[in-house]
């Protein structure tokens, strides 16, 4: 069995994708591959492998007795489709790597694996220095065909964009999945020792066919991107983890429809001194050109009276019937990201800028769900309105610290000082505000 596993991993090569040579197997390996909503694989697909390195250990095990449980008892899920660009998760960021590896014979090997990789630059959250920024790495996307696991390809693949991460600098590496895929947990936190740290929320709403009523005593205001980036660094920056220091270019950037602003009618802001300022912004991220979502698992009947709506719907529009766009095939989404509010008002202003952004997603009939992702102890997330059927709490975010280059002399100290930030960190509890970059969605 030792000289078997030895020839398997002999015949593993990783290499970076190259776009004319591999762009067809990736394509096939991502339609092969069905992912979830954090973008890993999904449960009933991960119980027959991302965890093949686990040598057929407890929590495979346990993979496959849940599969038999809940097999006759699959409900609805949400699915992400990558489509087109098979950079799209990781182009926008200055850094970016995708590794493929092959398998078989040196000259006719078959990609059997993919990961994306990334490094960037983000906030800690509240610090003592103001705007302290720290290289991040950030893992994307891990697939491996169906037919090739439990080969150690997984293995190769993390490792190699690891290395590649730290080679630029990066001195932590995050990767994202569920609480429910214990093979993709078992992995990164077995085997290449990565530790859960945040919980993010994915709150989604669906986009009907009429208007949503922003009321009166609400102005909508649309900031450009210069002032936009003055703003959130006045309100964001100190306070929130993963904001990335290029913030500015994606507020400008041509997928962000905008960033807008909600406050009070009539009286300014400052016209009472005892009363705090009530603001609430946020910004708009088209995400229907690279990713599509869908809904499976739906029982008949619930999919023929959805049907139904929209046919009432389409043919008596006075009626105003919140008829549900058809989301068992791929549809796609806009997502709201840096989310804030202030004062006393502050979440019926937030509530105003989703129905603001649900208005401009109307305009767009590819996009069907408009949706945020936040920290869970974020007071935001309680104003964001949003249906359980296209809602998550299921996602965990896993950092790991990576190996830094070996110092001496003075750098030992400051190398050392350093190191104690950096674990300070990864054991801190959640400041409560989390940037989520739609970049990487």
């Amino acid at each position: 069995m030792g000289d078997q596993e030895k020839k398997h991993k002999m015949a593993i090569r990783v290499r970076e994708f190259e776009m004319e040579r591999d762009l067809p197997a990736v394509e096939e390996l991502e339609r092969r591959c069905q992912v979830g909503l954090s973008g890993d694989q999904a449960d009933d697909v991960a119980s027959t492998g991302t965890a093949e390195e686990d040598g057929g250990g407890a929590a495979n095990k346990k993979c496959r007795r849940r599969k038999k449980k809940t097999k006759k008892k699959r409900g609805m899920s949400l699915y992400v489709e990558q489509i087109g660009d098979p950079f799209a998760r990781v182009r926008h960021s200055p850094d970016h790597v995708i590794l493929v590896a092959e398998y078989g014979e040196e000259e006719a090997g078959e990609v059997v694996g993919v990961i994306k990789a990334c490094v960037r630059a983000v906030s800690r959250g509240k610090k003592k220095k103001q705007h302290e920024f720290a290289k991040t790495a950030c893992l994307l996307g891990l697939r491996v065909s169906p037919s090739h696991r439990r080969l150690g390809i997984a293995t190769a693949l993390v490792s190699r964009a690891e290395a590649w991460c730290a080679a630029r600098g990066a001195a932590h590496a995050t990767m994202a999945t569920t609480s429910s895929n214990a093979a993709s947990l078992a992995l990164f936190t077995g085997r290449f020792g990565y530790a859960p740290f945040r919980r993010p929320v994915f709150l989604g709403h669906p986009v009907h066919r009429h208007r949503a009523r922003v009321p009166a005593a609400h102005r909508v205001l649309q900031l450009p991107p210069q002032l936009a980036a003055a703003a959130y660094a006045a309100t964001t920056l100190q306070e929130a983890e993963f904001v990335p220091a290029d913030l500015p270019a994606l507020l400008a950037h041509k997928l962000t429809l905008g960033t807008y602003l909600a406050l009070n009618r009539g009286a300014p802001p400052d016209a009472d001194a005892g009363t705090p300022a009530s603001y609430a912004m946020l910004s708009v991220w088209d995400a229907t050109r690279s990713l599509r979502l869908r809904v499976s698992g739906a029982a008949p009947l619930l999919r023929a009276s959805l049907a139904a709506a929209r046919a009432l719907d389409r043919h008596a529009p006075w009626l105003r019937v919140p008829s549900l766009p058809d989301v068992f095939r791929p549809f796609g989404t806009y997502l709201l990201y840096g989310l804030r509010m202030s004062g006393p008002d502050g979440p019926a202003l937030l509530r105003s800028l989703c129905r603001h952004a649900h208005n401009v997603a109307r305009r767009n009939p590819a996009c069907a769900v408009v949706a945020a992702d936040l920290g869970p102890d974020d007071p935001a997330a309680a104003a964001v309105p949003h249906w359980a059927r296209f809602s998550c709490h299921d996602d965990v975010w896993c950092v790991k610290k990576l190996a830094a280059p070996a110092a001496s002399g003075n750098a030992f100290h400051a190398a050392a000082d350093e190191d104690e930030e950096d674990d300070a960190w990864m054991t801190a509890p959640p400041p409560g505000v989390l940037f989520v970059d739609p970049r990487e969605f």
